[in-house]
């Protein structure tokens, strides 16, 4: 294989942001668009060098220039997409989350078993330099994470996307935004959810989910998490983390990190890229080229939906 053969399935805020990354790695080539409608997108596809462009999976999938997917389409059809590709022998990146009913999410999960093919959730927080930095700090034991302290907050009371563009699926604090810091807290502790519990505001009369939310973990460590999520904010939007460690503490929104007495902790030089999303794709197109299970596989975020599984069905008990 000279150069791996990318189709993004979607593309819509976060399918842009993976054009832009697998454009900046150097074994890889986009080779694909699989949008509902290809007029949308073929005056992108002639500025951009894509020789291809589909309105339909299954046509995509039958092509010989396509080796990997990487889904960035509505979370409701995530699953039924990530099997067919898998089916036709293509490795797959699923966008966070991968699903929005743990039954689609076990399912990825069993065809990805049966078929052995590289399979790998979006969660990018794993990726994302600060995050490395922590991951590292605790692998070579001079971090022990004692507390998560999380923020994420943005201003969506109608059904736009991450471009104020209008969306034609509903958004989910809990399955999306929760699955970020559940996995993260799962990750960073290097231990099992053993406690999870939510509560929730009102439900929106315009989208019909909750716009605010609570959820509290403990990790087998012994360490807690505090999430606090919101579509309400009139504010800062992104998401805010507080790690509070028995070596230190550090604060970070986005890329950017401090430490608890707000002096900056400089990453510069640390990895290849200061995108997360860069360094997510990367981790997925590297791990084809050496067979190998990647970081944030589909088996090893599972543990965050199945715990998010756990948590609805608190909250309908509540309602």
């Amino acid at each position: 294989m000279d150069k791996i053969k990318v189709a993004l399935v979607g593309l819509g805020a976060f399918g842009l942001k993976h054009l832009d990354a697998v454009e900046n790695i150097e074994y890889a080539d986009v080779t694909a668009f699989v949008v509902r409608n290809a007029d949308t997108v073929k005056d992108l596809a002639a500025e951009r060098g894509v020789p291809a462009v589909y309105d339909d999976l299954d046509a995509a999938l039958a092509s010989k220039d396509i080796d990997a997917c990487i889904i960035s389409s509505p979370t409701g059809i995530h699953a039924a997409q990530a099997i067919a590709c898998m089916r036709a022998g293509k490795h797959v990146e699923v966008e966070i989350p991968i699903c929005d009913v743990l039954s689609d999410g076990e399912a990825i999960a069993a065809v990805q078993k049966e078929t052995g093919l590289i399979a790998m959730g979006g969660h990018t927080r794993r990726f994302n330099p600060p995050h490395q930095f922590i991951h590292s700090q605790v692998t070579k034991g001079d971090l022990s994470v004692l507390q998560m302290d999380v923020q994420t907050y943005f201003f969506r009371r109608t059904n736009i996307n991450a471009m104020g563009q209008p969306r034609s699926w509903t958004d989910s604090l809990l399955w999306h935004h929760s699955a970020h810091t559940i996995d993260l807290f799962a990750y960073q502790t290097m231990g099992e959810i053993v406690q999870a519990s939510a509560i929730q505001g009102p439900i929106s009369e315009t989208l019909g989910i909750p716009l605010d939310m609570s959820i509290q973990l403990r990790s087998s460590s012994g360490a807690i998490c505090t999430l606090s999520l919101s579509f309400n904010n009139d504010g800062p939007i992104g998401t805010h983390f507080r790690y509070i460690g028995d070596n230190g503490t550090y604060v970070m929104h986005y890329d950017d990190m401090v430490d608890g007495h707000d002096n900056k902790v400089d990453l510069t030089g640390m990895y290849v890229s200061n995108n997360g999303i860069e360094l997510q794709d990367r981790e997925f197109l590297s791990a084809i080229l050496e067979n190998r299970e990647p970081n944030a596989s589909i088996q090893q975020v599972m543990p965050c939906y199945r715990t998010i599984d756990q948590l609805q069905k608190q909250l309908a008990q509540q309602n």
